[in-house]
């Protein structure tokens, strides 16, 4: 077999936000936008793209992106032959893929945060920035696109900041693992872990399977794209904590449930690596608070199999599957204030993670993770337990916690998370966006 050459990725024709992370601190927010008319679509498209930035810029920190719903595709006058060549599942997005995903109940889109899941979303920007004076520079240079053009409506906006903990909504250290992209030249978080296939995350490059995935009509539309889905999760801070405190025998035992349910301590040390206590010095580490894998593990009395980030990334465990079919750039972000420590009750105030999808597969890299491994357990044995922490519990949930002589089991979970809607869209390269705004249909 010949050894096929690693892709140089074309990083100049990439969108920064497609590619590069999240600045820690952070500041950003979420923009969505109607197009009511298809020329003033173009011609915010055209004023857009010299206030986007390419990935090409290694120390890029502020940064805006452009992403498109299959709607706001159509809303832009793309030909119907370009539009055909979508998968299925992007033409269908997500509110009319809830079945598939599980968004059932609370989480169906009839409850979903308006306009979220509509016919009204057509265009995502998003903007980040490591404080505040450098986002509102980024949000004027947005807002300077679209706040004179009749024909483009703003309908909604989501701010999100990291919060002062520098932790999610639930105290956990967040951002920790990434993938790392072969030809990116931007390294992963885990040495053990070999790069990924381009393919996975751009459109245009061979994939993990070794093939070139079908590409959009016409080349110059889909090369160097990407999907982006957007997911706005509400979280049950105080129902968390409530659950542990019952179930758990002293403040100390709590932290170890807590530690159990989501497979790091509060800190950011890995189970894996740190399975008795909480380490913050290793936590803190970005060299190693995510070199670890789970070969050493076989019985997960470390880290559990149906602990969250296990589920999430299972790395080398033996599961039914493979695991770097459905691996995802995560860019998860929060919004609202956080509740303060020690409260119980909930305040009423919404809080809770933009959760952000970056990658080339809709269907066997989001849907299949939210589907397989967040919402069932057959991969790991137990196909009556859901993921613990983010999983559509009911109330009648279990987690089970390998240990000597006896397992522990965890009955009652309720449901920690509610999504209030998400976008499937698609993140057009620089030259693609130039063939948009160019339209003449």
């Amino acid at each position: 077999m010949t050894t096929l050459p690693s892709p140089t990725l074309e990083l100049n024709h990439i969108q920064a936000g497609a590619l590069r992370p999240r600045p820690s601190p952070y500041v950003g927010a979420y923009f969505l936008l109607r197009i009511d008319n298809r020329q003033a679509g173009r011609e915010l498209l055209r004023r857009l793209i010299p206030a986007l930035t390419s990935a090409a810029e290694p120390e890029l920190q502020t940064w805006l992106a452009a992403s498109l719903t299959f709607q706001g595709l159509k809303a832009l006058g793309v030909p119907q032959t370009s539009l055909n060549s979508f998968p299925p599942e992007f033409q269908q997005g997500m509110a009319g893929r809830a079945a598939e995903l599980g968004d059932t109940g609370e989480n169906a889109p009839d409850h979903w945060e308006q306009p979220l899941g509509s016919p009204d979303v057509h265009v995502v920007l998003a903007a980040v920035a490591p404080d505040g004076a450098q986002f509102e520079t980024v949000v004027a240079r947005a807002r300077r696109t679209f706040s004179d053009l009749p024909g483009v409506t703003l309908i909604w906006r989501q701010d999100v900041a990291s919060l002062p903990t520098k932790r999610d909504p639930f105290g956990f250290k967040d951002g920790i693992g990434q993938p790392a992209i072969e030809g990116s030249g931007i390294p992963g978080s885990n040495p053990h872990e070999a790069p990924l296939k381009a393919g996975e995350f751009f459109l245009g490059y061979r994939d993990e399977t070794g093939d070139m995935p079908a590409m959009l009509q016409p080349e110059v539309l889909g090369r160097n794209g990407t999907y982006l889905v957007i997911r706005k999760l509400h979280t049950r801070v105080a129902a968390f904590r409530q659950y542990l405190r019952d179930r758990a025998a002293n403040p100390a035992d709590e932290e170890i449930l807590a530690a159990k349910i989501v497979g790091r301590w509060p800190s950011g040390a890995p189970l894996a690596l740190a399975p008795e206590q909480d380490n913050s010095e290793l936590g803190a580490d970005p060299r190693r608070n995510n070199a670890f894998l789970y070969a050493d593990d076989p019985r997960g009395l470390k880290c559990p199999f149906g602990s969250h980030v296990r589920r999430m990334h299972p790395r080398d465990s033996v599961i039914v599957g493979e695991v770097r079919l459905h691996r995802m750039l995560r860019r998860g972000t929060s919004y609202g204030p956080p509740l303060p420590e020690g409260v119980l009750e909930d305040d009423g105030a919404d809080r809770g993670i933009m959760f952000a999808f970056i990658g080339a597969h809709i269907a066997r890299q989001f849907e299949f993770v939210q589907a397989q491994w967040v919402n069932d357990g057959k991969f790991i044995g137990a196909p009556a337990e859901k993921d613990p922490l983010i999983g559509p519990n009911d109330g009648n949930g279990q987690f089970t916690i390998p240990q000597q002589p006896i397992r522990r089991r965890m009955q009652g979970l309720p449901p920690f998370v509610i999504n209030r809607g998400g976008e499937y869209c698609f993140m057009p390269s620089l030259p693609a966006l130039r063939w948009l705004a160019d339209l003449t249909t």
